[in-house]
Formats: C-alpha cells, sequence, structure tokens
C-alpha cells in the first residue's frame, strides 16, 4: 500500500497519506485540497546491512567498494 507525501499549498503543512482506490488527499491541518506531491523516498533492506550505510558505500550485501547491487554486475556476461 503506498503511502503518498504532499505539501499543503494553502497553509504549508507538510504529510503524509495513504491512500486507497480512488481517494483525493486532503490536509489534516487546514481540509485544503490544493496539494503539492513530494518525491518519497524509501528505504531497502538487505541481509547484513546496517542502517547506517550511505546510498553511495559499499554494496551490503558483499562489501564490494563500486556500490549496492555491484556483486551482480560480473554476472550480466
Amino acid at each position: 500500500m503506498p503511502i503518498f507525501e504532499y505539501v499543503c499549498q494553502e497553509c504549508h503543512h507538510q504529510f503524509e497519506a495513504i491512500l486507497y482506490g480512488k481517494q483525493k488527499a486532503e490536509c489534516p491541518k487546514c481540509h485544503a485540497t490544493k496539494l503539492e506531491p513530494q518525491l518519497s523516498v524509501f528505504a531497502v533492506s538487505a541481509k547484513g546491512s546496517s542502517n547506517t550505510a550511505s546510498p553511495s558505500g559499499a554494496c551490503g550485501s558483499c562489501g564490494d567498494p563500486r556500490g549496492p547491487g555491484a556483486c551482480s554486475l560480473d554476472d550480466l556476461d
């Protein structure tokens, strides 16, 4: 189930909303429907990785310094 992030264009309140089907979001503070959608970021966790790893750091699975997922790059031959 997706979580959407918005900024209200009326009161500038930032909030998240879980929407079902054709539901429309509304600001929980002022109830306005004039909203600016925000780019959402999400976290992906791999077995053995830590929450403190930076996205540009080593692969959390194998430690490959080329970054996350780099250990599978050699498998593309």
